[in-house]
């Protein structure tokens, strides 16, 4: 019987470390190749058509990468794929509030999810974007992540990326959004669905003025 367990231990420890390096194997592919889908685009394809159009790092306004930098993790350039300073934050906000009411989840880990993983908040999902989020700190620059980021991002129903957001909400490209509409896309980040639907709602309209008097501050990564 001992025999049996230790087996199965064994096939399950190497199940994980199989898993691992399929993904790993997926991180290393996208520091050169842009990805033609993700998970969350998959998924929304079994409702319609999906809105995604890929566009280079540089072809993306620079109010719109400050903006979502302010929005969602404004410690990304320090951090190594975690921002324990977040985190405590959201917990402490989930904890007042009785309810969760923030995530703490920084734009890697964000990434990690969007790739390959779903929107479950169980601790194994959590703990496979932990492992996808400190492989993609370990094998890319700051500036691809934040790329990959802006192209995969859900902005709406089935919309995707800087470029799909910026044609549905403005009629223009991703390299033309100004600062308020920069701040305005970033805004609707956490519940883009819910937004795309609603529109503008009093709360977006606030987020997005404190979002655009914040964009001088922060610091957008250094090529690498």
């Amino acid at each position: 019987m001992k025999r049996f367990f230790l087996s199965l231990l064994g096939l399950a420890v190497i199940a994980v470390l199989g898993t691992q390096l399929w993904f790993l194997g997926q991180v290393l592919y996208l520091r050169a190749y842009n990805p033609q889908n993700t998970a969350f685009m998959e998924r929304s394809r079994q409702h319609g058509t999906v809105q995604y159009l890929w566009r280079d790092y540089d072809q993306i306004a620079t109010d719109l990468k400050r903006a979502v930098l302010v929005s969602e993790d404004a410690r990304f350039v320090e951090h190594i794929g975690f921002d324990w300073r977040g985190i405590r934050h959201a917990i402490e906000r989930n904890r007042k509030a009785g309810r969760p009411v923030a995530g703490g989840s920084t734009i890697t880990q964000q990434l990690a999810k969007n790739l390959f993983l779903n929107s479950d908040r169980s601790y194994w999902r959590k703990g496979q974007e932990a492992m996808i989020a400190l492989m993609l700190e370990a094998t890319m620059s700051k500036q691809r992540i934040l790329e990959l980021y802006l192209n995969t991002a859900q902005w709406g129903n089935r919309i995707f990326g800087a470029e799909a957001a910026a044609r549905h909400y403005f009629g223009i490209s991703a390299a033309s959004l100004g600062p308020a509409q920069a701040a305005q896309l970033a805004a609707m980040l956490p519940r883009p669905s819910y937004y795309d639907v609603r529109g503008v709602t009093d709360y977006v309209h606030q987020r997005t003025q404190w979002i655009q008097n914040q964009l001088p501050l922060v610091a957008l990564p250094d090529p690498g």
